[in-house]
């Protein structure tokens, strides 16, 4: 496991996470940060900022299973994605 990421790391992810351009895509995108970030490291931290590289559509294809995800992105962080348990809906 490498080192924990530092908080202005942290900061600049949260940031790119809620501000995606789209509602749907800051929930789910920023919805999934907020849920999982305080365990990754800083190999996961990064792999979740190579993500936010991608475009929104395809990110939230991969989480509602409608497309294949690159196999550079299989693993864990992906498996949580599709959980997709960290989305708080407004009653």
């Amino acid at each position: 496991m490498g080192p924990m990421p530092s908080q202005t790391d942290l900061k600049r992810l949260h940031w790119r996470a809620h501000h995606r351009g789209t509602k749907e895509a800051d929930l789910l995108i920023g919805g999934f940060f907020d849920a999982h970030h305080a365990s990754w490291n800083a190999d996961e931290s990064a792999l979740f900022e190579s993500m936010l590289e991608e475009q929104d559509v395809d990110i939230m294809a991969w989480a509602h299973g409608t497309a294949q995800v690159p196999d550079r992105f299989q693993g864990p962080m992906i498996v949580a994605l599709k959980q997709l348990d960290y989305i708080r809906i407004a009653r």
